[in-house]
């Protein structure tokens, strides 16, 4: 399969029709589109009356923390908490007008720009530990990243668990040519390993204590690295940040976004109680394992690792004929840098 043609697997027809066959001038409109007006003002002080958000939440983590850290009402409307965290998803949601606001790594930003979506990353969180490992099939004999040689690899090309795929490629050596990619949404992956048709797929900290519990006595196992996807972020179109009230709106809840999983940071037995017991059917005893692998929350007051590390991602993505080469530095909007990290005590600034 053609790396591009990733694509139509990954979104329909219907949106590799938008993003693929009018790539060429969609990426020439990202580039351009509401670079000047009102997405370049200074950000308003006081969110109008009136001005409502719809805001990713996914499996209610926000609502939760907000709920449980108690902090004080929003100073604007949430339509909706959109129950979206994969990034092609979030990509239709955005070019639907259904999602204002998002929250994902740093790799749907890239992908929407190759599609033609102008949007722009507007806070940025620092992740250090590793978020995912990689599980294998039951009955599977591989135990490194260099046994992936030859090998079914579950592959999304617009999601976190893609770019962490590829640098573990990369840091192992292996070319692209040395593995077969499967073309998959990260929510068909545990469906992938479960009935073989991958031999390895990566799956995040809070995924795979359960799909190990249940299959390690079938052999499956799992394949840790140091390979972390850096960015944490919050993204949001163009068209959106070109409304001066929903800049507002959206500069006043990044403090709540960065102190909430400060809270979630800093309160682990109630967070795994309330969270991965109640409301995610897990025993407190997985819960405890993957609150003990949790990333310290880490908001730089400065955007340029994050810059960089984008780049980075960009031009991995590009080498491998899954994206043209974009010049990240017009993904982020600059206005919103210091916000997160002004929100938070020194200790997670850095």
């Amino acid at each position: 399969m053609h790396r591009r043609l990733f694509l139509t697997s990954l979104l329909g027809a219907s949106a590799a029709t938008l993003g693929v066959a009018g790539c060429a001038k969609g990426e020439a409109a990202a580039d351009t589109a509401g670079t000047g007006g009102a997405a370049t003002r200074p950000l308003s002080a006081r969110v109008p009356s009136g001005t409502s958000l719809k805001i990713t939440s996914y499996q209610g983590v926000e609502q939760l923390q907000f709920r449980l850290g108690k902090f004080p009402p929003l100073p604007f409307t949430v339509s909706e908490w959109v129950n979206l965290s994969a990034g092609p998803d979030v990509i239709n949601a955005f070019r639907a007008g259904s999602l204002d606001l998002a929250n994902n790594a740093g790799i749907p930003p890239i992908q929407a720009r190759f599609q033609g979506l102008a949007a722009k990353i507007v806070a940025v969180g620092l992740t250090r530990k590793p978020n995912y490992l990689f599980a294998t099939r039951p009955g599977s004999d591989i135990r490194s990243v260099a046994d992936f040689k030859g090998r079914r690899l579950a592959f999304s090309q617009g999601q976190a668990q893609g770019v962490v795929l590829l640098r573990a490629l990369k840091q192992a050596g292996l070319a692209y040519g040395q593995v077969t990619l499967v073309p998959l949404t990260s929510n068909q992956f545990l469906t992938a390993l479960q009935s073989g048709q991958v031999d390895v797929a990566p799956l995040a900290n809070s995924q795979a204590p359960a799909y190990l519990q249940q299959y390690a006595a079938k052999g499956a196992r799992a394949v840790t690295t140091d390979v972390v996807d850096l960015l944490n972020l919050l993204w949001a179109p163009q068209a959106v940040l070109n409304d001066p009230a929903k800049a507002a709106a959206i500069a006043a809840y990044i403090p709540r976004w960065a102190r909430g999983q400060v809270w979630q940071y800093e309160h682990p037995a109630e967070w795994n109680e309330e969270f991965y017991v109640k409301t995610q059917n897990l025993s407190l005893a997985q819960a405890r394992s993957i609150t003990a692998l949790a990333n310290k929350p880490l908001f730089p007051p400065g955007w340029d690792e994050a810059v960089r590390w984008e780049q980075e991602t960009a031009d991995l993505l590009a080498a491998g004929g899954f994206v043209r080469h974009t010049d990240v530095t017009t993904l982020f909007d600059r206005r919103f840098e210091a916000i997160a990290a002004r929100a938070v005590p020194e200790e997670y600034r850095r």
